[in-house]
């Protein structure tokens, strides 16, 4: 049996990129009134309902790496937050292009403190259960 770990925390961190900068999911109100009430591929859910559960799960993650808006509970050290931040936009973007002064230059090292954010990562979201 295959392990989708590390693809279901990349669709996760996508996703939190997607919200964290300010992507819609559902349709605003200069959209076509041609599919303002579409209802979603579930059948019984619009996707106000859809985005609300994917809202829960972005905002589970969002605590989860940079805490409380007074930062209690987020990731330690900084350079965790940061490494995942860059994967993030990394991945939504399909390109490994952005960098980070705060990370080491040392591709090893960077590899590492990512790894282990990814691990810290997924630990608290099972914690919250979230997985």
């Amino acid at each position: 049996m295959k392990d989708d770990t590390n693809d279901l925390l990349n669709d996760l961190l996508i996703q939190w990129h997607r919200w964290a900068t300010g992507y819609r999911y559902s349709a605003d109100i200069n959209s076509s009134p041609t599919f303002r009430e579409f209802k979603a591929y579930r059948g019984w859910e619009t996707l106000d309902e859809i985005a609300e559960e994917d809202t829960s799960t972005q905002e589970a993650v969002q605590l989860a790496v940079m805490g409380d808006c007074g930062g209690f509970g987020a990731m330690e050290p900084p350079s965790y937050r940061t490494a995942l931040q860059l994967q993030a936009r990394n991945l939504h973007t399909g390109r490994s292009v952005w960098t980070s002064a705060r990370l080491p230059q040392d591709l090893e090292q960077r590899a590492q403190i990512l790894g282990l954010a990814r691990v810290e990562l997924l630990r608290r979201l099972h914690a919250a259960g979230v997985l």
